[in-house]
């Protein structure tokens, strides 16, 4: 029946129901969309058994390069690429190489010969580069902020615990 109290009671009209996201005022998700961010402790956790949020750690990385995780036959290293500096023409005879952009741009070349690199590709973030072993390979950053990857090596590339704050450490240690 009609109730003459209720002014938004009508046989023929009803108030549609109010969108809540909570069931209880101000109760927050149990989840949230967004885990909160934190500091992670950028060292080689190899090769004990290891779980990491990735884009979170590659994004935190500020050096040229550095082992996360360094396995008898894997290695994951961390890498920040300077403005329109690059990782520097190499090849790898005896491994294959996977490296995924987290953040920035560039381009990569590739080639059977050190000066003929006959295969280029745009990458920015996102994107994921396989490298064959006995490829001449370059990573050169073209946007303008630092290029964040990480890098997989089976097997390993670099000796466990490697920290190169500069690509000049880097090229040092080539050197030795």
């Amino acid at each position: 029946m009609y109730n003459p109290y209720n002014p938004y009671w009508s046989p023929y009209w009803t108030t549609p129901p109010t969108y809540n996201p909570y069931p209880y005022w101000g109760t927050p998700p149990m989840y949230p969309s967004e885990p909160p961010k934190h500091f992670i402790d950028l060292k080689d956790y190899g090769p004990q058994p290891y779980v990491v949020n990735i884009e979170e750690a590659t994004k935190q990385n500020d050096y040229y390069r550095i082992a996360l995780w360094t396995g008898k036959y894997l290695q994951l290293t961390l890498m920040s690429i300077d403005v329109g500096d690059d990782i520097g023409l190499e090849v790898h005879h005896d491994h294959d190489q996977f490296i995924r952009i987290e953040e920035g741009q560039g381009i990569v070349k590739m080639g059977d010969k050190k000066d003929q690199l006959d295969f280029q590709a745009k990458v920015y973030d996102d994107y994921a580069i396989f490298i064959p072993a006995g490829k001449w390979h370059n990573l050169i950053n073209t946007g303008c902020k630092p290029l964040k990857l990480y890098s997989i090596y089976a097997p390993p590339e670099h000796p466990h615990g490697t920290v190169h704050k500069t690509k000049e450490d880097a090229e040092k240690c080539r050197e030795r």
